[in-house]
């Protein structure tokens, strides 16, 4: 069965990159825990749009739901300092879904 891969595209003004940068700096390990995750990359864009892709690969659509119900759910749902929950740093969210079909990596020699 191939993995899946989840592209999270978030539309983020540019006063607000370096707030969207912390915060993900700030979740370290959260999903790198989650049964059936392979893979994630945030990816600032370098020219001619204000949307960052965030990259994330699964063992299969059963891990990424799981994940979404339990660990990414509580996390978008907790409050801040004072039980506030912050701002959104991105103005708008779009999510790809797409099934690896090839891959390779590079040759050892």
């Amino acid at each position: 069965m191939p993995s899946v891969v989840k592209i999270n595209v978030l539309t983020v003004p540019a006063e607000q990159r370096e707030t969207l940068e912390k915060r993900f700096g700030a979740r370290a390990g959260m999903v790198e825990s989650s049964d059936g995750f392979e893979w994630f990359e945030l990816l600032r864009p370098v020219e001619g749009t204000d949307q960052y892709l965030v990259y994330t690969r699964w063992r299969d659509e059963e891990s990424f739901q799981a994940w979404m119900e339990g660990p990414m759910k509580a996390a978008h749902q907790g409050g801040g300092e004072g039980g506030e929950r912050p701002r959104p740093a991105a103005s708008g969210s779009e999510v790809w879904s797409f099934e690896v079909v090839q891959q390779a990596a590079p040759k050892k020699d």
